[in-house]
């Protein structure tokens, strides 16, 4: 019995550096966002905006030999909003349009609690997982990704294959 206690105790006294830790990097990426960089064509556009708060993002992507060259978001909004923006920058460049939807499909399930098989090493929007106890605030997180997939849908539907 003592000995599950002080395990509980240590998990316990984990969760909050965990939490800061997710914050900070959250706070990092509101403060310097990636992806700001402009392109020299744009090969997918599209706006996303959350009414209810007032988040706003222009998504444009530049793709060479298939993948996803560079990433360009313009916008305005919350911490969570812009971070998420910047960390879809991150993640996202060098990717093929099917590994990117992969990992949008990733975050979307781990923000609507979908479990998956494997627990796929997400990097830093792992952090983005404490905003689940935030439901109003999902949609925040939500709405950069949101947004890469309309770009997307709008290119595809026009496309030739």
């Amino acid at each position: 019995m003592g000995m599950q206690t002080l395990m509980e105790k240590m998990q316990n006294n984990s969760l909050p550096q965990l939490d800061e830790l997710y914050k900070e990097i959250i706070l990092e990426h509101y403060r310097k966002p990636h992806g700001r960089e402009p392109l020299e064509r744009v090969d997918y556009e599209a706006e996303g905006m959350n009414p209810l708060c007032g988040d706003e993002v222009k998504l444009c992507l530049q793709l060479k030999n298939k993948k996803i060259e560079k990433i360009h978001l313009d916008g305005h909004g919350c911490s969570i909003s812009v971070a998420s923006g910047s960390m879809l920058a991150d993640m996202l460049r060098g990717k093929t349009i099917s590994e990117a939807k992969e990992i949008s499909k990733l975050l979307k399930d781990m923000m609507h609690n979908k479990s998956t098989e494997v627990k796929p090493d997400l990097g830093d929007l792992e952090a983005l997982e404490g905003v689940k106890k935030f439901p109003v605030r999902i949609k925040c997180a939500l709405l950069p990704w949101t947004t890469f997939e309309e770009a997307l849908a709008g290119h595809e539907h026009i496309e030739i294959s």
